[in-house]
């Protein structure tokens, strides 16, 4: 966000107006203006990586971080260790030791991406559970937590109602110890705001308890609401596959871009603004033109280019269009050898191109059979970069391949990389 656009706009307008705000312990989130505030994020570590639903939370704490907030990253070290029950139908399956660890190892990296340029401290609450005494965390914690209100969330009575799976006491703790992360934070850190996701509220409430309960003092909590792909109605940040994760080996940059660059229409001035440091002129300014011309994209373009520079890069970002725009375009010509090697990892890639074309359509899985594949050519359907095939061709002549490499299209998206 530019300079002009954070002077004139408060922390608590920012907020609301990139719509980041679910639920707060505030009375009027005018407060959030009157001082500095000490908060703290944290972020699960039972997967390997980050992904989209986490990055939404991550742009969350960068608002604060802006307006110059200090910022507590912590990395569930211990909390991953047991679980969080909320959400879930039956129990989770422990993950080693080892495995979490690596996992912390690989958030705290990402989270470095994410937030670099900002101050923050990082922490991980391994460290303060790791050598705790049961007695103790029994009488100091424990004593303090009323069993009613825990039995009454939602998904632990659904748990324990009858049809339900049960719920373990390590899984029912899990709220117990989220509480005395907020403790423990407060006391060494002065911390007393706590974010999170929706689906968290019930669990930094017990933080707030149990700062009242212990140190006479107040906390407060703002959760942001969970992102919906207006399409399906489904919690953003999945996919058909899956996950849309931040590491590029889970899911590649390539595909990370082409992620945001399909977004529809409906949703992506919710997803400009949550996920994009645009200020409010920047993006009214996109917006307008988009919506002059729908057909070019401008918002998905920017969307796309933006939130993969803040995960991947300009680097590969200023690569990844590049190809995009090409294959988009079929000026195949501009393509060079690590813009092939690019597409390789995307595409069906086949490396023996003496074979004869109807034996490399149906190896790269463009045509299901040699009838069908001599029925595409023969349709004219089948592309060799970008030019339609007009007659059977036995193999591929030299002059067909650029840098050693030919886009074979079948249809309007089904492309395959041919390689010598």
């Amino acid at each position: 966000m530019n300079n002009q656009d954070s002077n004139q706009m408060s922390l608590s307008e920012e907020l609301q107006w990139r719509g980041f705000i679910n639920q707060t312990t505030f009375k009027n989130l005018d407060q959030l203006d009157e001082q500095q505030w000490t908060f703290y994020h944290g972020f699960d570590a039972s997967a390997p990586s980050q992904q989209i639903g986490n990055l939404a939370a991550m742009m969350f704490d960068k608002v604060f971080m802006r307006h110059g907030h200090k910022a507590i990253i912590l990395a569930g070290g211990a909390t991953s260790l047991i679980g969080d029950p909320g959400g879930k139908d039956k129990e989770r399956e422990l993950q080693a030791v080892e495995t979490i660890a690596d996992n912390v190892r690989r958030a705290e990296a990402q989270f470095s991406k994410i937030y670099r340029g900002s101050e923050y401290t990082l922490v991980n609450n391994l460290d303060w559970t790791k050598n705790l005494n049961v007695i103790d965390y029994l009488r100091d914690i424990g004593k303090h937590y009323s069993m009613t209100p825990l039995v009454q969330r939602d998904f632990i009575a659904k748990r324990m109602n009858e049809g339900g799976d049960g719920i373990t006491y390590a899984e029912f703790s899990y709220t117990v110890l989220q509480g005395m992360d907020f403790l423990h934070l407060f006391d060494k850190y002065g911390c007393t705001l706590q974010l999170g996701g929706s689906d968290q509220w019930g669990n930094c409430l017990s933080g707030v308890d149990l700062i009242r309960k212990t140190r006479g003092k107040e906390a407060h909590v703002i959760t942001l609401p969970l992102i919906i792909n207006s399409q399906t109605g489904k919690k953003f940040g999945k996919s058909e596959d899956g996950a849309v994760w931040l590491d590029p080996e889970l899911t590649s940059p390539f595909k990370f871009y082409q992620f945001w660059l399909n977004v529809d229409d409906q949703g992506v001035e919710t997803y400009l603004k949550v996920y994009t440091e645009l200020s409010k002129s920047e993006i009214d300014d996109v917006l307008d033109k988009f919506k002059q011309d729908r057909a070019a994209r401008l918002a998905q373009k920017t969307l796309a280019k933006q939130v993969t520079n803040l995960v991947h890069g300009e680097d590969i970002t200023k690569q990844i269009i590049k190809v995009t725009e090409l294959l988009f375009s079929e000026d195949y010509t501009k393509l060079d050898t690590a813009d092939f090697e690019l597409l390789r990892k995307e595409l069906p890639a086949i490396q023996n191109a003496d074979q004869p074309l109807i034996d490399l359509l149906v190896a790269s899985n463009l045509a299901s059979s040699k009838t069908e594949a001599r029925r595409f050519i023969n349709d004219g359907a089948v592309y060799i970069n970008g030019d339609k095939l007009t007659e059977d061709t036995d193999k591929l002549s030299d002059n067909q391949f650029i840098s050693g490499h030919a886009i074979v299209r079948r249809g309007k998206n089904n492309l395959a990389i041919i390689s010598k």
